[in-house]
């Protein structure tokens, strides 16, 4: 089976990157992840990513913060597709991550996420990878009716207790 590999540059962004691969992870895909610096280990970086593609990997999900690199180099380096995932940082609040990450040069893609959108990566690459596999397609369209079904079991509760008492058990 084809598989993920989610890679990051720091522990802290470990909870945007843990929901790319809970979302795989519900949908049966398999994924590695790990944690390497572009700028710190640019040796171990290089080697990874250059490896990827014969242990299986088909999409790369990378997030990265400030400079934002990791995801540009992945796809210098990978020749498969990159999703890249700005982090939300404290000076800019992930602006600045999100113009590094979607201002690659022509000829280096990596697709881009909103800031700290680990969800819809993980959900991106497994589209991405339900082009070649029909049965994690059909997972694909059963978790999107999961969540129409979701949206419609709320509006009819909405209708049900009215708007104050739904706000009321919103903040329970």
């Amino acid at each position: 089976m084809a598989k993920v590999g989610i890679v990051m540059g720091s522990d802290s962004d470990m909870p945007v990157m843990a929901q790319a691969a809970d979302i795989l992870e519900k949908l049966g895909v398999d994924f590695e992840i790990t944690i390497i610096s572009a700028h710190r280990e640019p040796d171990i970086f290089f080697n990874y990513a250059k490896t990827l593609e014969e242990k299986g990997v088909r999409v790369v999900i990378a997030g990265a913060g400030k400079a934002a690199h990791l995801p540009g180099m992945c796809a210098a380096l990978f020749p498969m597709p990159v999703i890249g995932i700005p982090m939300k940082t404290s000076d800019l609040g992930g602006v600045d991550s999100l113009y590094s990450i979607v201002q690659m040069p022509s000829g280096i893609p990596v697709a881009t996420v909103a800031i700290n959108g680990g969800t819809n990566a993980g959900l991106l690459a497994a589209r991405i990878l339900a082009v070649s596999d029909p049965e994690l397609l059909g997972r694909l369209k059963a978790y999107t009716e999961s969540l129409k079904n979701d949206v419609a079991a709320k509006a009819d509760r909405l209708e049900d207790i009215g708007y104050k008492e739904y706000l009321e058990q919103m903040k329970k």
